[in-house]
C-alpha cells in the first residue's frame, strides 16, 4: 500500500520505517529541512536500537522517502498518517496546533478520497476536531471529497520500539466509517499473521485507550515508589516485597521496579493530559493526579539522600553520575530524573561529572558548556576523585560493579543507587556507604 506520514520524530520515523520494511511504499514529510536533508543522507536524528539499518535499507530500496513537500505526499497516498508532536500546553493539556495544522494542509491539497490517521497521542475528541478542520477547509474550497478520520494510537517503548511495532501485542484502530476497516486491516496484515491482534472500536474509545494504558503503567511505577518510601520507614526491603507481589499473576513483575521516578516523552505528558481531560469532562481524576504527584516527589529522592549524607553541605563537592537518559537504550532526557538531580546539585554549588552511553550529546544540547558539568567518555573516568557516585539509569554496562575500583577512585566511597542495581550486603563488605530505594 502507499502511505504518507507527517512527522519524522520518534513515532513517525519508526512507523514509516517499519511499514516500509514490510513492503509498503512510504513517504515521510517534515517541515524541518535540515532533518529531512540528514535523513536523505542516512543520518538518523534519534537513537533507537535497530532503527538505523531499517531506515537505510528501505531508503536504498526506494520504498522509504523523505520530503518537505506536503502536496507531493498528499497526492501520493490514500492513507495519511499524522505523527507530529503534542507537547503539553501551559495548563497541562496536549497542544494540538501541529495536529490541526497537518489536517488543514491535507484538506487544502487533497484531490481524492483520504483516510486521515491520528498516530499522535491526542486527547479524546481530537478526531472530531480533525474532522471539523478538514470539513471546514473543504467547504471553503467549495469541493466535496470523501474522507474519514481514524485513531490508531502507538504503543511503542523507547529502546524497544522496532520490536514493539514489528511484533505488536495489539493494534488499536478507531473508525467512524466501516469502509475504513478493510484498508486498515490490509495495512497491518504483515504484522497480524500469528493471530488477529487488531481491535476495532470507535474513535473516542481508541483515543482514551492510549491514555488509559500509559496512566496504568505510570500508576504501577508510582505505587511501587510509594511502597519503597514506606519500606524505608518500616525497615522492610522493597525488593522482597516486589518479588512477593510480582509472583501474583494478577499483578505481574512488569513496571513494579522502584526507582527515581519515570520520565520520557510519554508518561509525564500523558498522565498530565489525562488529568486535564478528566477535569474538562467534569470529573476529578484523583488517582491519576496522585500518580503525577508521587512521581514528581520521587525524582528528588536521589538528591535528598545525597544531601542528607553530606549534612546539606554539597558546595564544592564533585558528584559522579552514571546515566543521563530517562531509561536505557535511548538518548532521550525529557523529564529524566538525572536532570532533577543535576540541577539541584548545581543550585548548591556542587559539580557534576557524568557518563551515559548514548545521551552525552543530548545533555550538551540541553545544558550547553558549563563549568560545573563535565561529560566523560567512560564510567570509570567519572569516578576519579568524585565525592560520591549516583546511578540514575539502569544501563547494562552499570550492572556489574567493580567495587574495588570504586573504593580506589572515589574520594569518599559513597553510592546512591537510584535503580537498586546492587546487593547491599556485597557493597557493605567493601566498606562502601550505600543508599538505594526502599532498602535499609
Amino acid at each position: 500500500m502507499k502511505v504518507s506520514i507527517f512527522g519524522t520524530g520518534y513515532v513517525g520515523l519508526v512507523t514509516g520505517a517499519c511499514l516500509a520494511d514490510m513492503g509498503h511504499d512510504v513517504i515521510c514529510v517534515d517541515v524541518d529541512e535540515s532533518k529531512v536533508e540528514k535523513l536523505n543522507n542516512g543520518v538518523i536524528p534519534i537513537y533507537e536500537p535497530g532503527l538505523e539499518s531499517i531506515v537505510k535499507n528501505n531508503f536504498a530500496a526506494g520504498n522509504l522517502k523523505f520530503t518537505t513537500k506536503a502536496e507531493e505526499a498528499i497526492a501520493f497516498a490514500k492513507l495519511q498518517f499524522i505523527a507530529v508532536g503534542t507537547p503539553p500546553d501551559e495548563d497541562g493539556s496536549a497542544d494540538l496546533q501541529y495536529v490541526l495544522a497537518v489536517a488543514e494542509t491535507i484538506a487544502t491539497h487533497m484531490q481524492d478520497e483520504k483516510i486521515v490517521i491520528d498516530k499522535s497521542t491526542v486527547p479524546v475528541g481530537t478526531g472530531d476536531k480533525v474532522r471539523a478542520k478538514i470539513e471546514g477547509v473543504l467547504a471553503e474550497r467549495g469541493v466535496e471529497i470523501d474522507f474519514d478520520v481514524v485513531s490508531n494510537p502507538e504503543f511503542l517503548k523507547e529502546g524497544a520500539a522496532v520490536g514493539d511495532f514489528m511484533k505488536p501485542d495489539r493494534i488499536v484502530i478507531g473508525c467512524s466509517k466501516e469502509s475504513s476497516e478493510a484498508p486498515m486491516r490490509e495495512l497491518y496484515a504483515p504484522f497480524n499473521r500469528n493471530h488477529d491482534k487488531i481491535l476495532f472500536m470507535d474513535v473516542r474509545s481508541a483515543e482514551l485507550t492510549k491514555y488509559a494504558a500509559n496512566a496504568m503503567l505510570a500508576t504501577k511505577i508510582s505505587f511501587m515508589n510509594e511502597m519503597a518510601n514506606l519500606a524505608e520507614r518500616l525497615d522492610a526491603d522493597i525488593e522482597s516485597v516486589r518479588l512477593g507481589i510480582g509472583s501474583d499473576p494478577r499483578i505481574g513483575f512488569q513496571f513494579i521496579y522502584p526507582g527515581a521516578g519515570y520520565g520520557g516523552s510519554c508518561f509525564p505528558k500523558d498522565v498530565q493530559a489525562l488529568t486535564r481531560i478528566a477535569r474538562d469532562a467534569g470529573y476529578d481524576a484523583e488517582l491519576v493526579q496522585s500518580v503525577e504527584n508521587v512521581n514528581n516527589r520521587q525524582k528528588h529522592r536521589l538528591f535528598e539522600k545525597l544531601s542528607a549524607h553530606f549534612n546539606g553541605e554539597l558546595a564544592g563537592k564533585t558528584i559522579a553520575v552514571w546515566g543521563l537518559a530517562f531509561k536505557p537504550e535511548t538518548d532521550d532526557m525529557r523529564e529524566a530524573p538525572s536532570r532533577c538531580l543535576m540541577e539541584a546539585l548545581w543550585n548548591t554549588g556542587a559539580k557534576v561529572v557524568a557518563y551515559d552511553p548514548e545521551a552525552q550529546e543530548e545533555c550538551l544540547r540541553i545544558y550547553g558548556e558549563r563549568d560545573d558539568l563535565t561529560l566523560v567518555t567512560n564510567k570509570d573516568a567519572a569516578l576519579e576523585s568524585a565525592d560520591a557516585l549516583v546511578i540514575c539509569t539502569e544501563w547494562k554496562a552499570f550492572r556489574a560493579m567493580d567495587y574495588e575500583a570504586v573504593v580506589q577512585k572515589l574520594a569518599n566511597p559513597v553510592i546512591v543507587d537510584g535503580r537498586n542495581l546492587y546487593d547491599p550486603a556485597i557493597v557493605k563488605n567493601y566498606g562502601i556507604t550505600y543508599y538505594s530505594i526502599g532498602r535499609a
